[in-house]
This record gives structure tokens, C-alpha cells and sequence, in this order.
């Protein structure tokens, strides 16, 4: 199921905010040169949550989930002075061309890329986060909603990406990833330590706000 058709997504694109050139220089790298390009924001998606940043103006936001940093870079246009976003990611192979988009971007002393095992890192990090974004393996949503929370300021915003799964929590799917966000899902709906919408953009984003 397509959320939003190529009709309407085109309208979006005309009347948000112009893509910037690097952007579209990893979307178009992304889906020429590396597996599932699909994982990767885009405009409209990467519109959306440069706003979000910016109506916060963050000092610290935390990624899980880097991929080839399309959203990374979205995230950083509204740090604060001084601000700085954490990124994690477990795959090695993209590190060099990360790195390499990372250092091309008006952004890149504000950029803390690690490479590594999130459940690992998160425990180390000491840091009260404005912002944490998840966008990693499905399978440990809640997990990573668990780990990040106590490091989040109340106020905070943890966004989770594609909840809604290509519309598949609609249609009783059996298999394990529809299963693992349908359960996240329904934990954060049970969540009254918390303000919560979903927003159906690209593959669905999960507005978690702490009271």
C-alpha cells in the first residue's frame, strides 16, 4: 500500500521547502549505488522532519539509525548553537560514503557518527536528548523506546519511523516485522507517561512527546 501516491507526493514536493543539493545528491547516489534505497527519507519526509527540528531547536538529538544520512542531515538543520546529533548505525560497509556526505555538509562539526551495536552504545551515552529519532531494525523499536526514554528531557520528542509498515498493521499480517511494530504500536497507544500521533507520511512517523 502506497500512503501517499505519486500524484499527491509531487503536489507535497511543490509546496514545501526546495530540496538542497546535497540532499539530492544522496538520494540519487542512494538508489544508484547501494541494497534497499528504500530505507532512505527523501524530500517530503525530509521536509517534514527539518521542521520538526527546527520548531524545537534542539541542542542534542540522538539518530538510531544512520543508513546514508539523508535524515542525519535534515535533523541538523535546526540545532542550536552549539547543538550537536548523535547517529548510530551497525553497518560498516556504508561508513566511508557516510563519512564522505558528512564532510561535503555545512553541518559536519555538529555530527557525532558512530559505528557499532545501538543497544550497546545507548547506555553509554550521557546526554539529555531534546530529540531521538529510531529508525533502525523493527524488530527492537520498543527496546530502543525503553533504552532512550529516562535520557529524554521532559518536553522531548522521540520520533519512530515507518509504523504503519506499507499500511500491513492494517491487515492482520502474520509475519514478525508487522507483528514487532504492531506491538510497538500498542505499547506506546498504553503509554500515559506520554503525548502521542502518528502522521501518515512516507511509511508513517510516530510523534511521541514526553509530558
Amino acid at each position: 500500500m502506497e500512503l501517499i501516491n505519486e500524484t499527491l507526493k509531487r503536489y507535497l514536493e511543490h509546496y514545501c521547502e526546495p530540496e538542497p543539493e546535497l540532499l539530492k545528491h544522496i538520494d540519487r547516489e542512494t538508489n544508484l549505488k547501494v541494497l534497499l534505497p528504500r530505507m532512505l527519507s527523501g524530500h517530503y519526509q525530509g521536509r517534514v522532519i527539518s521542521m520538526i527540528s527546527k520548531l524545537v531547536n534542539p541542542k542534542r538529538i540522538l539518530e538510531i539509525g544512520t543508513f546514508t544520512g539523508y535524515a542525519t542531515l535534515c535533523f541538523a538543520e535546526g540545532l542550536a548553537d552549539g547543538g550537536k546529533i548523535i547517529t548510530l548505525d551497525i553497518n560498516e560497509e556504508l561508513e566511508d560514503r557516510v563519512r564522505g556526505y558528512f564532510g561535503q555538509s555545512e553541518y559536519k562539526e555538529k555530527i557525532d557518527y558512530r559505528i557499532g551495536n545501538a543497544q550497546e552504545i545507548i547506555p553509554l551515552l550521557d546526554e539529555v536528548f531534546d530529540i531521538v529519532f529510531i529508525d533502525a531494525d523493527k524488530k527492537n523499536n520498543y527496546n530502543y523506546y525503553v533504552q532512550v526514554f529516562d535520557k529524554v528531557r521532559k518536553g522531548g520528542i522521540i520520533i519512530v519511523d515507518n509504523v504503519l509498515w506499507s499500511g500491513k498493521v492494517l491487515e492482520n499480517k502474520s509475519d514478525k516485522d508487522t507483528g514487532n511494530i504492531v506491538h510497538f504500536n500498542d505499547e506506546i497507544a498504553k503509554d500515559d507517561r506520554v503525548e502521542k500521533l502518528i502522521l501518515p507520511v512516507r511509511d508513517g512517523l510516530f510523534i511521541i512527546r514526553k509530558k
